[in-house]
């Protein structure tokens, strides 16, 4: 047998194992998913040992849609469904409407569903904010707010938005991180009912279809968010001028020569706060040469700003909801929606801003 014949043997027989390996590696790491979804089975019983129960509710400043009496009664048996959010993240607004469907839904059939809110910047510890997006996005369901972070902290939590769903004993049985998965949940929600109507001794619905809502695609190229807060973007190289951050100090930024990619540049006096940078003067502009279809501010304070797009002004095509002629008036601290296409492109974004004292936290990119 020649040589290159036998080399060739050795390695196919090679190849043939480590794909057998990676075959054996992903199966367990299906099974396990799968166990952590739905738990083992022991004579006919679902063996919950390994399970967390959830957390208590704990700091919590305000209650919306609900008093926490009426809570702490609602919440026995049933199955529920923790959404951590807060209302200025861009990929939480995104989850409402399939959350607010699940309500509708599933809320006469024991599912109880919690927004627990977790603020990511200082306004949105307002509960008048608060309330105003909650009415917003036709949220019913009750809504806790977390402002110390006690209740995120007792999840172990890390991001925005996170659902947990706990059975109706109490055990986490699903855990998901960030947008889509939404048939998955469901499903989810659908067997935890289907459990907690057994154990009842009540009739469980008849099974229905899956809630049909478009999700919103993310482009696989495009600007990180960007911070404009000193603390948020520490570590981060997303402030594109000379002047860089001053902690604290108002700083009069210029007119940038060049105008990099993923990177935002302030003109004007601005004074450098933990989690925004707030205009000084009577009017300032931020450059930003960007790649996504869609594009998002998180702003404070009353302005008016006009947009433009690669020194034109912007486009009615390109314009997102928020906007009007090609105008955003910010009359509350939130988001806005500036730029809304089907597919993603590269251009340079302008905000001419007139409002002293307006706050600019953080741009977003879908």
């Amino acid at each position: 047998m020649k040589s290159e014949f036998k080399t060739a043997i050795v390695f196919a027989v090679i190849i043939v194992a480590a794909i057998g390996m990676i075959t054996v590696v992903l199966s367990a790491i299906d099974e396990s998913q799968s166990s952590i979804m739905a738990g083992n089975m022991q004579d006919g019983q679902i063996d919950k040992s390994k399970f967390k129960t959830a957390p208590d509710l704990v700091g919590i400043a305000h209650h919306i849609n609900i008093t926490p009496e009426e809570l702490a009664a609602k919440m026995e048996g049933k199955v529920i469904l923790y959404d951590i959010w807060t209302y200025s993240c861009i990929n939480c607004i995104r989850t409402l409407p399939h959350i607010t469907a699940w309500d509708d839904k599933y809320a006469d059939e024991g599912l109880l569903i919690i927004g627990i809110h977790s603020p990511e910047f200082e306004f949105e510890k307002e509960i008048t904010n608060v309330q105003t997006a909650v009415d917003k996005h036709g949220i019913a369901y009750p809504v806790v707010m977390d402002n110390d972070m006690e209740t995120w902290k007792a999840f172990e939590n890390r991001y925005w938005p996170r659902k947990y769903i706990a059975d109706h004993e109490g055990y986490i049985r699903y855990d998901h991180i960030g947008e889509g998965a939404y048939k998955e949940t469901e499903m989810i929600i659908q067997k935890l009912l289907q459990e907690r109507a057994a154990a009842l001794g009540v009739q469980a619905a008849s099974a229905v279809p899956l809630v049909d809502i478009d999700e919103f695609e993310h482009t696989s190229f495009r600007t990180p968010e960007l911070y404009f807060g000193y603390k948020f973007a520490f570590g981060r190289s997303q402030l594109g001028s000379s002047e860089g951050f001053s902690p604290g100090n108002v700083v009069s930024y210029m007119e940038p020569k060049d105008v990099e990619m993923h990177k935002f540049y302030p003109i004007g006096t601005w004074k450098n706060t933990p989690d925004n940078m707030k205009l000084e003067s009577d009017d300032g502009v931020i450059k930003l040469r960007y790649s996504a279809k869609q594009v998002n501010i998180v702003t404070g304070n009353n302005a008016d700003i006009e947009i433009l797009l690669d020194g034109k002004p912007l486009p009615a095509e390109y314009a997102g909801s928020d906007v009007t002629n090609g105008m955003l008036t910010v009359n509350e601290p939130g988001l806005y929606n500036i730029i809304d296409r089907d597919s993603a492109s590269s251009h340079l974004l302008e905000l001419n801003i007139k409002g002293k004292g307006f706050e600019m936290f953080t741009f977003t990119f879908g």
